[in-house]
């Protein structure tokens, strides 16, 4: 819109008309940074690694291990990151030196809950792990595990000290919420690699992402209330529902992430996250992600993880497990139809907030079975938390 009515006054002078581009690019440079700025934290000054640290060539080892596994996986490196996990800081949150032209940042969190339980919720094979980061991932649906279709186990065994690490590399495919900002949600695909061992008697987990290739095309979303409502409506038009940014082919360029969820010592139920990020995403190539933007996103993830396991009313992850088989199990009309009561609270939300009108644009009628039972799985958590939820609880007889 902004636009449109630019291009059309600059249009009415012959002598300007050839410069339309180059006025959208002025205005570009010099309007974006503060559009996607604006909501953001106030950039403050903040801790860094070491220059010495021996962190950051232990984190490449590890993210080059999930990229190609026949590197073979260094054990120095993972104790090196476990170790600096557990170190005590005067800051939790620290700016990362750029790695492949990326901008990073690390952050850490402590859940009051036992590693096991944890592990059983988050790292199970009937529990879609979206569930424990419903304000980040959308839907994240494993491809293939050790070059085989296939998933998780349902249950780990607790490694001892002197066991090998247990190591799993997939595919996955990964679409994550509106944007706290723009609200542009991306479509993108991940390597990743789990490791699970006892480091000097702490259980421990190691996760490994790494992008391949850029994502699908971003596309416009809407946060519907409060983001900790966990309520999001996806359209299928590229774009953003933020003014002035209506045009913009965006993309995430590349996106590395390494966490460590190891016992704390402190308490043998406390479990905690130390998270290395990098991302870089915008559009014609250009980087528009900031250090600020990286942590704004892992709190996010942080409080409403914390939210979800810490909560005294969460059912247990068996219960949770034959919910899901049992969703899993429907005929395919009947899991789409109660799918469907889902979009169009979904749109019915979107239309009130006046940026989509009363059909809409949302998800197609051609989604997969797996990205259905996962967002219908996120409703039931909802009703099982006391949060309202878009379908009610007649889509659920369990």
């Amino acid at each position: 819109m902004v636009f449109a009515k630019l291009d059309k006054e600059i249009g009415n002078i012959p002598i300007l008309n050839n410069f339309r581009f180059s006025f959208r690019w002025l205005w570009l440079a010099l309007t974006v940074p503060l559009i996607i700025l604006g909501n953001s934290q106030s950039a403050v000054a903040m801790s860094s690694l070491d220059a010495s640290s021996p962190v950051p060539a232990a984190v490449k080892k590890l993210l080059q291990f999930c990229a190609d596994p026949k590197t073979g996986l260094d054990a120095r490196a993972a104790a090196t990151l476990i170790d600096y996990v557990l170190e005590n800081k005067p800051e939790r949150e620290i700016g990362l030196p750029v790695m492949d032209e990326s901008p990073g940042a690390y952050y850490e969190f402590d859940t009051r809950t036992a590693f096991p339980r944890f592990l059983s919720y988050c790292y199970s094979a009937q529990i879609p792990g979206a569930l424990t980061r419903p304000s980040s991932m959308r839907y994240s649906i494993w491809t293939a595990i050790n070059g085989k279709s296939g998933n998780l186990s349902d249950k780990w065994k607790l490694a001892s000290p002197g066991d090998k690490p247990v190591v799993i590399h997939a595919a996955q495919r990964d679409c994550n919420t509106p944007d706290l900002t723009t609200g542009v949600y991306y479509v993108y695909d991940l390597k990743r690699t789990l490791i699970h061992l006892n480091h000097k008697g702490r259980h421990a987990i190691i996760s490994i992402s790494k992008q391949v290739g850029p994502s699908d095309v971003g596309k416009r979303g809407i946060i519907l209330g409060k983001d900790d409502d966990w309520n999001y409506y996806y359209s299928e038009e590229t774009g953003s529902y933020k003014t002035g940014l209506g045009w913009v082919k965006s993309y995430i360029y590349d996106f590395l992430s390494l966490g460590v969820y190891v016992e704390t010592g402190a308490s043998s139920a406390t479990v905690r996250t130390g998270t290395f990020q990098w991302i870089r995403a915008g559009w014609s190539g250009i980087n528009f992600v900031k250090t600020e933007h990286i942590l704004n996103g892992m709190k996010r993830f942080a409080r409403n993880s914390k939210t979800i396991l810490e909560a005294k009313n969460l059912p247990a992850s068996s219960q949770f497990s034959r919910n899901y088989r049992m969703l899993s199990a429907l005929p395919s009309n009947e899991l789409f139809e109660r799918y469907s009561e889902l979009q169009k609270a979904q749109q019915s939300m979107a239309a009130q907030t006046g940026k989509v009108g009363k059909n809409g644009n949302g998800s197609p009628n051609h989604v997969a079975k797996e990205q259905m039972v996962q967002e219908l799985m996120l409703e039931y958590l909802k009703i099982c938390l006391g949060k309202p939820s878009l379908v009610g609880k007649n889509s659920f007889w369990f």
